[in-house]
């Protein structure tokens, strides 16, 4: 009765401020002890076994009854059995050690050197070609390291990075921030891209401010060859009239085919019909790409690996 009112006196009164998660971070330690009795109902051989002095555990075993504010174990002289409160505990218990193990496997099976895993962004406009011919080079070498693909516009991959979701990512513009790492690999020209009938499509060459009175269709707000393109036109003398803003490079040459504006965008894959392709002489219209991490974050082997091997092809990483 003593142990009880004492083990009373510690559970969280309302009001207290200490909630689940400060519960949890207390108990966990104190898990595996409980777990390990529980299967030998036994604290010497538990204490064996797990290869921990029996004074620390059964220490362990009075914290974690005292800190539940319930008496988890009937003690029996040397041996000890579950009480009712301590079989529901146990199954939660249980359930919680096998998904600290499953993860615990998923995360040593990234980080394994020859089968482990990259998570690997890249702009949308390089999925079609670069980024294929970058991973079969790759694994040519490293045939069994796989990878968790992610394909989005420049800002949105930088956040998932800062986040953690990805190791690496490939981008434009080169970022320039304190809490990342960024290396140019390469640079690709930019086009005038306009419709196949446009008065413009019989030339090769044009400087961009012959265009200043066109109206153009752009990627949205956010997205680096947004900026890139806003940056051109101003160098040019002008501010573009936008009609339409798209999330991909090729829907916007689907609406510069069907008439409805020009559009400055990276070579494409494969020719598309009803549009001509015009250099750009002047400004003039390059974006870099670069490849980016987040800086003091460690690298798992296949992660390494995969920075080596990009950072190998600078001057290289596009089509020529």
């Amino acid at each position: 009765m003593a142990h009880q009112q004492r083990s009373r006196r510690r559970l969280p009164q309302t009001g207290d401020t200490r909630d689940t998660e400060d519960m949890a971070r207390l108990l966990a330690p104190r898990l595996a002890y409980f777990a390990g009795v529980a299967r030998t109902e036994h604290v010497t051989r538990a204490a064996q076994e797990m290869q921990v002095p029996q004074s620390t555990l059964s220490r362990a075993l009075v914290r974690l009854e005292q800190d539940l504010g319930v008496e988890l174990f009937a003690r029996h002289g040397r041996t000890v059995s579950l009480t009712p409160a301590g079989h529901t505990f146990l199954t939660s218990v249980e359930r919680a050690l096998a998904e600290i193990e499953r993860a615990a496997d998923e995360v040593r099976a990234d980080a394994d050197p020859a089968t482990g895993k990259v998570a690997f962004g890249f702009l949308h406009t390089m999925g079609a070609e670069t980024v294929p011919g970058l991973l079969h080079a790759f694994r040519a070498d490293h045939p069994r390291i796989r990878f968790s693909l992610v394909q989005n516009y420049g800002e949105a991959m930088l956040e998932r990075l800062r986040a953690g979701e990805l190791d690496l990512c490939l981008t434009s513009p080169v970022p320039d921030a304190p809490d990342l790492v960024a290396r140019r690999l390469d640079e690709q020209k930019l086009r005038l891209v306009v419709p196949a009938d446009h008065r413009l499509a019989g030339r090769r060459r044009i400087r961009l401010a012959e265009a200043a009175d066109e109206t153009f269709v752009t990627l949205e707000p956010g997205y680096g060859l947004r900026r890139i393109t806003d940056d051109l036109c101003i160098r040019a003398g002008f501010t573009p009239r936008i009609a339409f803003e798209g999330e991909e490079a090729e829907t916007l040459r689907g609406l510069v085919a069907a008439g409805l504006g020009v559009a400055l965008l990276p070579p494409p894959a494969f020719p598309r019909p009803g549009v001509v392709e015009l250099t750009v002489t002047a400004p003039r219209a390059a974006r870099e790409i670069g490849v980016a991490w987040l800086a003091g974050h460690p690298d798992t082997p296949p992660v390494a690996a995969f920075k080596k091997f990009l950072l190998s092809k600078r001057g290289a990483l596009l089509p020529a």
